[in-house]
C-alpha cells in the first residue's frame, strides 16, 4: 500500500462511525455534513475493501472486520497525536542537560539558588556552566545551539532570539573600611589610587576610560581580573579601588560603598534563549527560575 495516498483525515472519520455506528451522529461529531461523513465510509469500504458498517434492524451494525479494526485504529491516532502533541512530562520526571552561558556577576547570584529550586522541582534537569567569552560569543552559541540558554547583555533585538530584561544595574565604588580616599571623597581621591579592573578578557582598559578621557583624566588601573567575585578579598587586604555593581557590593557588606563621583552608565542584564526552544518545558523551568533569582 502507498501510504503517501493515504488521507489522514479518513482515518479520523472512521474512528466516529466506528463509534457511533451511525453516520448523522458521526458527522455532527465531527461537524460535518451527512453527505460528507457518507461519502468518506464509502472510501474507507473502498480501503478497507469490507462493508464496515451494515444496515441491521433499524439501526447499523458493525461488521466483523470493524470491530477488528476499532483497537488498532484508537492506538494509531493516540500515536499521532502524541507524536505531533506530545503530553507534557511532568517535571520531576524530566531528564535533561541544559547549558547556559553567563559572566561570573549573574552566576554569583543565581547558581545556587537555581541548583537548590531544580533539586526540589526538577532533580533530573542538570546544568553546564559554559565558560563565559562575551555577549557576541554567547549570541552566536544560542544561535548555532552550542549553548541553551545565555544571561548577559544584549543591546540589540534578533529575531531568533527571546530576550527579557531581568533588571537595570548601576555601578558603585568599593574600598576597604579605613581607606584614606574616603574622608572628602571625590574624582580626584577616586584617580589617586590604583584600580582594580574586571574584564573577562583581561583587557586593561573600560568604556569609563573613554569617559575619563574626556574629561582630560585617566586612572591607573593596578589590577585586572577575571571575576567580579575575586574583588572583595582584594579590596579588603589593599588600597585598591574598585567600580562594582550595586548587587556584587550587597553582597560584600563589610566595604564601603560611595556614588561614583562622575556619571557611569549602569547595564541592563538580559535572558535569552532561542525562539526555537520557546517549548522545551526544561529550559522553561529553568528560565523562570532565574528571572525570580535576578528580579
Amino acid at each position: 500500500m502507498n501510504l503517501r495516498a493515504l488521507d489522514l483525515n479518513l482515518l479520523v472519520i472512521l474512528d466516529a462511525l466506528l463509534d457511533e455506528a451511525h453516520v448523522s451522529r458521526a458527522a455532527d461529531r465531527l461537524g460535518l455534513s451527512q453527505p460528507a461523513a457518507s461519502a468518506a465510509l464509502q472510501r474507507c469500504r473502498h480501503l478497507f475493501r469490507d462493508q464496515l458498517l451494515e444496515r441491521g434492524r433499524g439501526t447499523m451494525r458493525l461488521t466483523a472486520k470493524a470491530q477488528a479494526l476499532r483497537a488498532p485504529l484508537k492506538s494509531l491516532l493516540a500515536g499521532v497525536t502524541d507524536l505531533v502533541d506530545p503530553p507534557e512530562l511532568p517535571l520531576a520526571e524530566i531528564r535533561q542537560c541544559l547549558r547556559i552561558s553567563m559572566a561570573d556577576y549573574p552566576a554569583l547570584f543565581v547558581t545556587g539558588p537555581l541548583q537548590r529550586a531544580l533539586t526540589e522541582t526538577a532533580p533530573g534537569i542538570d546544568l553546564v556552566i559554559q565558560p563565559w567569552h562575551g555577549a557576541g560569543a554567547a549570541k552566536a552559541a544560542l544561535m548555532d545551539g552550542s549553548t541553551d540558554i545565555a544571561i548577559s547583555v544584549f543591546p540589540d533585538d534578533d529575531p531568533g532570539i527571546q530576550r527579557d530584561e531581568l533588571l537595570s544595574e548601576h555601578y558603585l565604588i568599593a574600598l576597604r573600611p579605613g581607606h584614606p580616599a574616603i574622608p572628602g571623597f571625590d574624582l580626584d581621591r577616586w584617580l589617586a589610587w590604583p584600580h582594580i579592573l574586571v574584564s573577562g578578557r583581561g583587557e586593561a582598559q573600560s568604556p569609563l576610560d573613554a569617559v575619563l578621557a574626556r574629561l582630560g583624566r585617566f586612572r591607573r588601573v593596578g589590577l585586572v581580573v577575571p571575576s567580579f567575585g575575586m574583588v572583595p578579598d582584594l579590596l579588603r587586604g589593599s588600597d585598591m579601588i574598585a567600580m562594582l555593581p550595586s548587587r556584587v557590593m550587597a553582597a560584600a557588606s563589610d566595604l564601603v560603598a560611595l556614588p561614583t563621583p562622575i556619571p557611569v552608565a549602569g547595564f541592563p542584564l538580559h535572558l535569552a534563549w532561542h525562539r526555537r526552544r520557546s517549548k522545551d518545558r526544561a529550559l522553561q523551568h529553568v528560565a523562570a527560575i532565574l528571572t525570580g533569582a535576578l528580579t
